[in-house]
């Protein structure tokens, strides 16, 4: 406990128990000893026996004493660091010499901490002792632990880990939430709100300023990228440099190339919508990167392939789709649309361009404009005169049917081209939103077979979940419960666990709205075998007693699921110049 102190030159117990067992007369030699150890003040001398006449022990007074003493140390320790003494730092090193031997001291550890938190750069031997011991490494400040991480990236690697994980698992747990609604969805939060995180704050608490730790935290989530393709590490790249921006941390953001890219980005995300003058000043950024500087096009992708990124600008390419229908120009021709794919196609070839470090732009096929866009449109199109024809009076309307099929190139480009498959899914819940029935009940077969099966990813299966939420009252009809399960949703999901578990989650939420015959098809389908992972049995069984529930409670006449409230308001759009509002 008092390890240290003979280095120092002052005596410890070993010191009192050597002079004890020598000695002739005990209490002379205790005294001598209080003495030459006690406070070196001669007037304290005549003041200590009126302690003891009111009974304070001479250990309390002089614990007070020297609590008192280590603040007004560890105050001025600080006052010294703050100030504009050249030799400031100089000082620190000196006292640092003297109080480290006392490190393992708890009573005294704190000044030590104080002075090595202070030091712009601690001598290696002393950071070395610290690394080295486990109790101290762990009590020393993140000021000081910065120090040790940048010379050893394994350790940081340890410490930054776990925070990762917490991360991916927040964001997974997100996207299989028991809330399913149109308003407070995964893409719900700002920007801002989500950079307020746990792990975005540690992490940004601690890198600092350091240039390196950055790069090192960059370097990690390129690399579980890499290894994972899980694209939430794309969204942490962004919020973690953001998160710095809102710091005004200009060390590491004047050296990211990234930076005022994510920043502009940034401000559409929050919008949700890319504006003509953010368009232009995104493509100033891209097309200012000069010849050798290309690999800032990996990490441009990278922030590209943020979700929260794809989502802005597939909706925002929604919304400029809709605009051209009313103003009868061609996708081709409409250069806020060119860059919009131009983003996309980037992004999704992020994974792709990090791999193979052949930092070049995708392009984009031809085709995707001049064919797959134009088949969009004709659908928008039929879309926009049935709706339009079932508002006339009955004198006016024609015998016009809902036409059931899809143009070849509609179908086509869905499973082969990545930037195709992402606005037709996008696509699915604009018509959702607008509860767009039949179009719905069109295109649902068409997503069975999409590009990589991105149709069955837990993002656009968290967004249709909640979507389908607005059309609650069709489920009473066989024809939809069996064009949304039977014809879409059932088709992958005794393979994919994610897409059972989404099965069971909109069953969860509307049970009492879909027919109960289907119902109790779905829930024998639905069950989960002994493989099933604990999630899907788990819902399963909250499925059952609710059902359980459900059969013992007198039925509530026409009265909606709670969690449907607020949804209904929902405007249908009628023409083709009104704008898509956000998903």
């Amino acid at each position: 406990m008092f390890a240290g102190l003979p280095e120092l030159g002052i005596s410890n117990g070993e010191d009192l128990k050597e002079t004890l067992t020598n000695c002739t007369e005990p209490l002379k030699a205790i005294d001598q000893f209080q003495t030459e150890n006690g406070i070196l003040l001669p007037t304290l001398q005549s003041a200590l026996p009126f302690l003891d006449l009111h009974g304070t022990p001479r250990l309390e007074f002089h614990q007070s004493v020297f609590d008192e003493l280590r603040d007004k140390l560890m105050e001025r320790v600080r006052t010294i660091a703050e100030g504009k003494d050249e030799d400031r730092y100089g000082k620190l090193k000196e006292l640092l010499e003297k109080s480290f031997p006392l490190v393992k001291m708890p009573s005294i550890q704190p000044v030590v901490m104080q002075v090595l938190k202070h030091l712009p750069k601690v001598p290696e031997k002393k950071l070395k002792l610290v690394m080295a011991d486990k109790e101290l490494y762990k009590v020393c400040a993140v000021e000081v632990k910065r120090q040790i991480w940048q010379e050893n990236q394994a350790l940081f690697g340890d410490e930054v880990s776990p925070l990762l994980k917490q991360y991916i698992v927040a964001k997974e747990a997100a996207l299989f939430s028991s809330d399913l609604s149109i308003l407070h969805n995964f893409f719900s939060p700002s920007p801002k709100a989500r950079r307020q995180g746990e792990v975005v704050l540690k992490l940004t608490q601690m890198i600092g300023k350091n240039v390196k730790l950055y790069d090192m935290v960059l370097q990690f989530l390129r690399t579980l990228f890499l290894r994972t393709r899980n694209v939430h590490y794309c969204t942490l790249r962004a919020e973690l440099l953001m998160s710095l921006h809102d710091l005004d941390i200009s060390e590491i953001c004047s050296v990211d190339s990234c930076h005022k890219f994510t920043w502009c980005l940034d401000a559409c995300i929050r919008e949700k919508f890319v504006d003509a003058k953010r368009a232009r000043e995104l493509q100033g950024f891209l097309d200012g990167v000069k010849k050798g500087q290309e690999e800032v096009l990996g990490d441009l992708s990278m922030i590209l392939c943020d979700p929260f990124a794809s989502n802005t600008l597939v909706l925002s390419t929604v919304r400029n789709l809709q605009e051209l229908l009313s103003q009868d120009a061609l996708p081709r021709d409409s250069p806020d649309l060119m860059l919009l794919l131009r983003m996309l196609s980037l992004g999704q070839g992020a994974w792709d361009m990090i791999d193979s470090q052949v930092f070049k732009e995708p392009r984009l096929e031809l085709e995707v404009v001049t064919r797959f866009l134009p088949a969009m449109l004709s659908v928008l199109v039929d879309d926009y005169t049935f709706t339009v024809e079932q508002k006339l009076p009955s004198e006016e309307k024609t015998s016009l049917s809902y036409p059931t099929a899809l143009p070849d190139n509609f179908n086509k480009y869905l499973q082969e081209n990545r930037v195709a498959c992402e606005m037709g899914l996008y696509y699915a819940l604009h018509i959702a939103k607008q509860r767009n029935k039949n179009a719905l009940q069109r295109l649902l077969p068409a997503l069975v077979e999409t590009y990589n099966d991105m149709a069955f990813g837990d993002i656009f299966l968290h967004l249709l979940t909640a979507h389908l939420t607005l059309l609650s009252d069709e489920f009473g009809t066989e024809e939809f419960c069996s064009a949304v399960f039977d014809g879409f949703l059932l088709t992958s999901f005794s393979s994919k666990e994610n897409v059972h578990r989404h099965n069971l989650r909109l069953l969860l939420h509307l049970h009492q709205k879909v027919l109960p015959s289907c119902v109790e098809t779905l829930v024998k389908t639905l069950e989960p075998s002994k493989q099933s992972n604990d999630q899907v049995k788990e819902l399963f069984t909250k499925l059952t007693e609710k059902l359980e529930a459900q059969k013992k409670s007198p039925p509530q006449p026409d009265e909606a699921p709670s969690l449907d409230l607020g949804l209904h308001p929902v405007k249908v759009p009628t023409t083709a110049s009104t704008p898509t509002t956000s998903i």
